[in-house]
């Protein structure tokens, strides 16, 4: 764990409100049914917290553990290129709830925080939510404009598109 600062704040926000952006932020959520039933929370969690579901998007990850904890740092690598150091913030491990969320760090293309959240609803439905409030940090971020919240969020729906195929074949009917 490093002790490089957050850049933005107020960091931790999406710890209690998936929805909250401060001003001057751009926000996302996009949320993907997974499914039904227990066994695919359980297979969809554990995907989200050991990482699989985002290696098996194709990004790097480098990570200071091999599951996702409040300090533990990581730098995502998008396209061999571009590098985004973060660090966690919060995790979740209950009984309906799991995922985590990061901070950005210096060096990350964008300032800002992002969760990625797997919930089982009342009905059994397996829901992943991935959330964010985030501005551009470096200058390409920045000139990217609308072009690169595209980008976040066909990049949180391709998460939604990755995980669910990883719990195929265990929705409970």
């Amino acid at each position: 764990m490093s002790s490089a600062p957050f850049t933005y704040e107020p960091v931790g926000a999406t710890r209690d409100d998936l929805t909250y952006c401060p001003p001057g932020f751009h926000p996302m959520l996009v949320r993907t049914r997974l499914g039904e039933g227990h066994k695919v929370f359980q297979r969809a969690a554990e995907a989200v917290l050991t990482w699989e579901m985002h290696r098996a998007l194709g990004v790097g990850i480098d990570a200071g553990a091999d599951r996702a904890a409040p300090g533990v740092d990581v730098t995502v690598t998008l396209a061999a290129l571009i590098k985004a150091p973060c660090r966690i913030l919060w995790t979740a491990e209950e009984p309906r709830r799991a995922g985590w969320a990061y901070g950005t760090l210096e060096g990350h293309p964008e300032c800002g925080e992002e969760a990625f959240v797997v919930d089982r609803t009342g009905d059994g439905t397996v829901w992943l939510t991935v959330a964010a409030f985030s501005k551009g940090a470096k200058w390409y971020a920045r000139a990217g404009g609308p072009a690169t919240r595209g980008l976040q969020h066909a990049y949180a729906r391709r998460c939604g598109t990755v995980l669910r195929k990883l719990c195929e074949g265990l929705s409970e009917v």
